[in-house]
């Protein structure tokens, strides 16, 4: 087996795969958002859903609409403290606010998951279980994965 052979990019080259990353995830935030926002206006949304699963469904939104926010944040800073150039100050942040929007954009899908898995299985138990699958495999990947691979 081969040692693992790494490379420490300089400064301008790690900033700009940073923000190459910020695009990959914000059409699926998108997407996620657009899809919440529809589901409010569907004639089954108050009759199929509890106010409290209303609520949630609200919060997880809530979650998506903020994570979204952070992902945008970070051009938005840039642009506004340094656009001719590039600092670990900003690298750490950025590094920062994409984390924490997928912290924030798991927590969405795991809400809307756990209230579409009660609607569909009529089951609050089995729904939370599959909920805490989905979960922990979304924080396995995103999460703990990297932290294995350093």
């Amino acid at each position: 087996m081969h040692p693992e052979q790494k490379e420490t990019l300089p400064l301008p080259e790690a900033v700009t795969h940073l923000l190459e990353e910020c695009p990959m995830v914000l059409p699926g935030l998108q997407a996620l958002l657009g899809f919440q926002f529809i589901a409010i206006f569907n004639a089954g949304f108050s009759e199929k859903l509890t106010p409290t699963e209303q609520r949630l469904h609200l919060l997880a939104l809530g979650l998506v609409a903020l994570a979204g926010a952070l992902v945008m944040a970070l051009a938005s800073y840039h642009r506004q403290t340094g656009p001719q150039e590039v600092s670990t100050h900003f690298l750490t942040l950025a590094s920062r606010l994409l984390l924490g929007a997928m912290v924030l954009l798991v927590l969405g899908i795991g809400l809307d998951f756990s209230v579409i898995a009660r609607v569909i299985l009529a089951n609050r138990w089995l729904s939370v279980l599959l909920t805490l699958v989905v979960v922990s495999l979304f924080v396995s990947v995103w999460f703990l994965l990297p932290r294995l691979g350093r």
